[in-house]
């Protein structure tokens, strides 16, 4: 359990919490929201004990032997040792290592029947026990098949942690949280320097978790999926919403809503307490109930609404009709010295189409995205323009083509838009540039606000043709909510690489998947590809399987005409088995199917049960962690040590039953 006590905190004259309190429950997965700036960063920190509150206590029991596990937002340096070598030591496991086998050193000179050899039996024991609670001895096997998860390749895990890049750094990071698989987790934006199937394979260990979860992200996706409570930051005040992200916001508004009513009908109910009061004030015979009415009215506590900044709306401007045929790409290669990223290509893109390019970190997303805006010559083959195109390419780079001389200002000036200045200052604001933000020169600004300032400038261009490179990266909620609306709106003709897959599914209709040199077509939005994939890899033995695929095969090729083709194949090669059988192995084979069917039933019955068992201890758990969420139950400590220890009676049942589910599904799998 972590409990807030009455935690207040100011950065000089700026108030950051206000008498914070809140008890998070062991086992809760939390996700904090709120405006960027409001305090979420910090208010991590101070569960670390990085950063000191003005007033009030943070309070962890037994929080020596309790682990934490955080994950900065920022970029980290890491110590410059092989991949594998740096897990182990920062895990804990080589000093493990290296203790037990000090210990039993110390055993080998001493006699066993001494007392100084049980002591140290003793505490070589209980080491053993601590390096076995960790999977100390399945720790390479464990390490590497998280490491793929993340995207890591077998010849990464004995390269040099500092030669990696700032974004597989911090997945070496997330690896290393991930193994130590503390008590406590605070991720603050995990799935920043993912691509989409490492964020898909992230989101699949963490169900697996048993500890405490709490996670800053603006991946909506993310949110739904890996938390049951969202806490949202805001006025220096914490407020709790027990569902996940889209529940909260469903609620969120419905408590608006409701206060909006609540409002309107006190300022009802005080616009007839004055009219009562000016119609009978001179009135001695209504004098006592005149003054009633008086102190009711001083004694009315005001419901105001929270202040909300001015409604920003991104609009672009109208695009010029381009040509039917946009882009055209013939027999397209790319490749860096020895290293082939895809070949001979075919890709016609259409006016008014919205197309993500997907996959793995490294497949050559955007590649093909600069090779489409011209900004990078192929190897081979031919790009050709349509009629009237007019094209705005944003990659991570683009904050390389600002002025640094200039000020915000003037460089949206210089921009060519015809937005007014009103309209240009309402959306700087919206982009996070606010007040005298505007004028500081561009030199001084981080690379995260250098990001932002050149997608503003070329989302104002006109333009037709927009090719976008992560453009997200560096949003908010918020702010990606206002850029999501004005892309909706746009109608010219979109290509975007991203790894929002909420965005993705509300802007996309046709997706291209670059995949070991080759690319796949899926007409549909992001949904539509991971399903119509997943059958293609259910379908198919090792479809998934990326070092199945054939090398240096770049042309497009769409989702089903895909399983079609593997199909075929596979039936093809069925061919050249024995047609005939005799009538005793028909016999035998029947009887095998009809014990294997016995078997099958029993198990799936067993599996009926188990989850029956395992759903209705976990509603029982929830509906004792939300009472535990309820602010004023730690004045009732009998029924807070009641509560825990249900608690722990069901955390240890659920343990056992998802083991029992987990060998019964296995001996499912190994009978079909």
């Amino acid at each position: 359990m972590i409990y807030l006590k009455n935690i207040s905190l100011s950065f000089a004259d700026r108030r950051i919490f206000d008498n914070i309190t809140w008890m998070i429950p062991e086992k809760s997965r939390v996700g904090l929201v709120g405006d960027n700036g409001t305090g979420k960063t910090t208010l991590f920190k101070a569960i670390l004990g990085v950063v000191d509150p003005d007033q009030g206590d943070i309070e962890i029991p037994n929080r020596k032997n309790r682990t934490i596990g955080y994950l900065p937002q920022d970029l980290v340096e890491l110590e410059p040792l092989p991949l594998i070598d740096y897990l182990r030591n920062k895990s804990g496991i080589a000093d493990l290592e290296k203790a037990l086998k000090n210990y039993e050193s110390c055993m080998s000179r001493c006699d066993p029947g001494s007392a100084e050899y049980h002591d140290i039996l003793k505490t070589y024991e209980a080491t053993a026990a601590r390096f076995q609670a960790i999977e100390g001895y399945r720790f390479d096997a464990k390490a590497k098949q998280i490491l793929n998860g993340f995207g890591f390749r077998e010849n990464d895990f004995v390269k040099n942690c500092a030669d990696f890049s700032g974004g597989w750094k911090m997945r070496i990071l997330i690896a290393l949280i991930l193994l130590s698989a503390p008590d406590i987790m605070l991720l603050d934006e995990p799935t920043n320097h993912l691509d989409t199937e490492s964020m898909e394979w992230l989101e699949s260990y963490l169900k697996n978790y048993r500890g405490t979860l709490l996670t800053i992200a603006h991946d909506r996706v993310f949110l739904d999926k890996m938390v049951n409570q969202i806490v949202e930051l805001s006025n220096r005040r914490l407020t709790l919403y027990k569902g996940n992200y889209s529940y909260y916001l469903a609620e969120k508004d419905r408590r608006l809503q409701a206060l909006k009513k609540q409002m309107a009908l006190q300022r009802t109910e005080i616009k007839k307490t004055r009219e009562f009061i000016e119609r009978f004030r001179y009135k001695a015979t209504k004098a006592k109930q005149v003054q009633s009415r008086i102190k009711m009215l001083e004694r009315f506590e005001l419901i105001e609404l929270e202040k909300k900044g001015k409604q920003v709306h991104l609009q672009f401007p109208e695009a010029p009709k381009s040509g039917r045929e946009v882009v055209s790409i013939r027999k397209v290669s790319k490749r860096y010295g020895d290293v082939n990223v895809f070949s001979t290509v075919d890709l016609t893109i259409h006016r008014g189409e919205k197309i993500a390019l997907v996959g793995v970190n490294g497949a050559g997303k955007s590649t093909l995205a600069r090779i489409l805006s011209g900004t990078e010559e192929p190897s081979s083959g031919a790009v050709t323009y349509g009629l009237n195109v007019s094209m705005a390419f944003f990659s991570q780079e683009s904050s390389q083509n600002l002025d640094y001389q200039r000020t915000i200002w003037d460089e949206i000036n210089l921009a060519g838009s015809r937005s007014n200045d009103q309209e240009k200052r309402n959306l700087l604001g919206a982009f996070l540039f606010s007040g005298d933000d505007i004028y500081k020169e561009i030199s001084v600004l981080s690379g995260g606000e250098k990001s932002r300032l050149a997608l503003l400038k070329i989302l104002l261009q006109d333009s037709n043709l927009l090719i976008l490179d992560e453009p997200t990266n560096h949003l908010d909620l918020k702010t990606k909510e206002i850029f999501q609306d004005g892309l909706l709106a746009y109608s010219g003709t979109v290509v975007i690489v991203s790894h929002d897959r909420f965005f993705l599914d509300r802007h996309v209709n046709r997706v291209i998947e670059i995949r070991n040199g080759q690319c796949y077509e899926y007409h549909g939005n992001y949904s539509y590809f991971i399903q119509k994939r997943s059958e293609i890899d259910a379908a198919v033995p090792g479809g998934g399987d990326e070092n199945n695929s054939q090398k240096g095969v770049g042309s497009i090729q769409t989702g089903r005409l895909s399983v079609a083709e593997q199909l075929s194949g596979s039936r093809e090669s069925t061919a050249g088995r024995k047609a005939f059988k005799t009538k005793e192995e028909k016999r035998l084979e029947a009887e095998e199917r009809n014990r294997l069917s016995r078997i099958t039933k029993a198990l799936k019955n067993e599996i009926v049960m188990l989850e029956d068992r395992i759903s209705s201890l976990e509603e029982r758990k929830a509906e004792n962690e939300n009472i535990l969420c309820m602010p004023d139950i730690h004045r009732e400590p009998l029924k807070v040590k009641r509560l825990n220890q249900e608690l722990l009676d069901m955390e240890r049942e659920l343990g056992k039953l998802y083991i029992s589910w987990e060998d019964i599904i296995k001996k499912l799998e190994a009978c079909q």
